[in-house]
């Protein structure tokens, strides 16, 4: 049985409900408030006291806004989360705040008039400036120098971090955790380089490093480490990368900047390792598992989910390229993480480390402020404006978005010993994670040697699974010529009092390895349940479907495995299909009116969908 070992960096009641076993929780570490640049622009007003609000339950108010700059649409979940991070982003949070703050020295700048006009060109205005490297700051809002809009930077950096230590319950309840974090935002050549920094606690830097100061991903390491890591006592964070589907190959980039020995680049594989423990496979802009259509890869039809480039897009090959974050350029391999893993592999054969063993989690990328706000038959969209009403979600959007293509987002799921801050940090860090689409769905995955053949009926099961070997997230040395043991299991999202949640379909565990000339390889296994098990989706209704299963459960031996080879294996667990969001839109017009969205006769665009979660890899290390 593991140790409830939960070690408090900061003063709060310990928590009444603790499990030495985990508590399952779900939560979204990627959202977006009116202090963010896009989001202000897209008339979102959405303060980070509100949106912490509506995590816990609370009605937000959405763009459009009356006459009194409220929104006016409300709208709230149908459960309230765990944990959230508000990510505002730090680059040009100061410019946001002088050019909205009557009487500053900025307000009345040319470059601020144009800012508070807003829409798309104002946004692009601002947002441009993350696509140079070094960055540069807007002389014209910034009218006293780079130190003015850091020091207005840091005003609200204040607020952000008090607005997290009100909204988090310390009491013996425990009953929300309010993590501290902000989004880092560089975008050189136009292609997402982006990560979402959380810290443990709220003992952070005065201003932590954004794209102006740290241009690289090496410099962003660096810095936190100077600023928090090493320079701050009871300062820890990690940074989560994100978007890699606009990265045009850059985000998991094999960069060792003035290295070329295999000693030095272990080095900086162990310091990416070590900042960056896990990574977002799922938000609204789009699912970033895997990719059909690059040559030397395997076709799997369940890699089709949710993607934001079109299949003709253009390979990148072994050169990064770049616009991505315009939806634009090639799209590479390692925009997806099934391949990053694969590339892991591949460099712990090369240099003896691995820096792309991470574990994964989704998140909504919301930018109204609504965290966790999933729901594909209640979808209202994420970025203020531009999808307020259905005609926009299926229209062309703006350089930058593409509704169309977009979903209501995902959620992480941590397995905690209970919900605190330090408790769900740890598990971020040691990788007890995983992705969901946005579904509750509750997934156990453990490796180990002695498993019995009855586990999934013993009633002690997770007892046993720790017990006998690693979870999610968890590495397994070798022993001996053994083939090591997998067991999984899955129930189902209940769903709410308003709305039943959808039944299981299957589990898959998908297995990734390099070979002795250092070349990878994946199979995919199914190990429970049946792809045809639920009727097929009532178009017209949109009615939960019925058949699948509400839990399922799997004990799993590799038939083809070989102890002298690395590999990662991960499970997929799998919904029946249902409607998908753009459905229950088209539901609300008349087949033949006018009013109608055409997109709801594009056959490129999904109707139904296949809801998921994605479990954080188990890696075999081999001797």
């Amino acid at each position: 049985m593991p140790e409830l070992g939960v070690e408090y960096t900061e003063e709060r009641d310990p928590c009444a409900e603790r499990d030495p076993h985990r508590r399952l929780l779900f939560g979204d570490l990627h959202v977006h408030t009116a202090l963010s640049f896009d989001a202000y622009g897209y008339d979102v007003r959405t303060s980070p006291a509100e949106a912490y609000a509506f995590a816990k339950g609370a009605q937000a108010r959405l763009p459009p806004l009356d006459s009194e700059g409220r929104g006016t649409r409300e709208v709230s979940l149908d459960r309230p989360l765990d944990f959230a991070a508000l990510t505002d982003h730090l680059d040009l949070l100061g410019e946001v705040n002088l050019c909205n703050t009557p009487g500053s020295a900025s307000y009345d700048a040319a470059g601020c008039e144009a800012y508070r006009v807003g829409g798309p060109d104002a946004v692009a205005t601002f947002g441009i400036q993350l696509t140079t490297n070094p960055a540069k700051r807007l002389a014209d809002v910034c009218v006293e120098g780079d130190a003015q809009c850091r020091s207005a930077a840091s005003a609200v950096w204040q607020d952000m971090v008090a607005a997290a230590e009100e909204a988090y319950d310390t009491s013996a309840s425990c009953a929300f955790t309010a993590l501290v974090g902000y989004e880092y935002t560089g975008s050189p050549k136009a292609a997402n380089n982006h990560r979402n920094v959380i810290f443990r606690n709220a003992n952070v830097p005065e201003l932590p490093p954004s794209y102006f100061e740290a241009p690289s991903e090496q410099s962003l390491w660096s810095e936190l480490d100077g600023a928090c890591l090493s320079g701050l006592e009871g300062c820890d964070a990690i940074a989560i990368p994100h978007n890699s589907n606009w990265s045009n190959g850059n985000l998991y980039a094999l960069d060792y900047p003035g290295m070329g020995d295999a000693a030095t680049e272990a080095e900086a594989a162990r310091a990416r390792a070590r900042f960056e423990p896990i990574a977002e496979l799922h938000q609204h802009k789009g699912d970033m598992e895997c990719r059909n259509g690059f040559e030397g890869l395997d076709e799997d039809p369940l890699c089709d989910f949710e993607k934001i480039n079109p299949p003709t897009a253009m390979d990148c090959g072994d050169t990064p390229g770049s616009f991505g974050v315009a939806s634009s350029g090639c799209v590479s391999r390692y925009d997806f993480l099934r391949n990053v893993f694969r590339l892991g592999l591949e460099e712990q054969a090369r240099i003896g480390e691995n820096p792309f063993r991470v574990g994964v989690i989704g998140s909504t990328d919301t930018h109204n402020g609504t965290a966790g706000f999933t729901l594909e038959h209640a979808f209202a969209g994420h970025v203020g404006l531009v999808d307020d009403t259905p005609a926009k979600r299926f229209g062309e959007g703006t350089v930058t978005h593409k509704p169309k293509h977009y979903n209501p987002g995902g959620l992480t799921a941590v397995w905690s010993f209970e919900n605190s801050r330090d408790a769900i940090f740890d598990s971020l860090r040691r990788r007890e994670t995983y992705s969901t689409s946005g579904t509750r769905i509750a997934v156990r995955f453990f490796a180990g040697w002695d498993y019995p053949a009855d586990i999934c009926e013993r009633a002690g099961r997770t007892a046993e699974a720790y017990a006998g070997g690693v979870p999610m997230g968890g590495e397994l040395a070798a022993k001996g010529e053994r083939a090591p043991v997998f067991v999984v299991w899955a129930d189902a999202d209940p769903g709410s009092e308003a709305r039943k949640g959808t039944p299981l379909s299957r589990i898959q565990i998908i297995k990734g390895w390099v070979d002795e000339a250092g070349q990878t390889h994946e199979h995919i296994h199914e190990v429970a349940g049946d792809p045809l098990a639920a009727e097929p989706v009532d178009l017209a209704s949109c009615e939960v479907p019925t058949g699948g299963a509400r839990s399922l459960c799997a004990r799993f031996e590799d038939p083809d495995f070989d102890p002298k080879q690395h590999a990662f294996y991960y499970a997929r667990v799998l919904e029946v299909p249902s409607c998908r969001w753009t459905q229950y839109d088209c539901n609300q017009f008349e087949t033949d009116g006018t009013d109608r969205p055409a997109g709801c006769d594009d056959p490129a665009i999904a109707k139904q969908t296949e809801e998921r979660a994605i479990t954080s890899p188990i890696w075999y290390l081999a001797p």
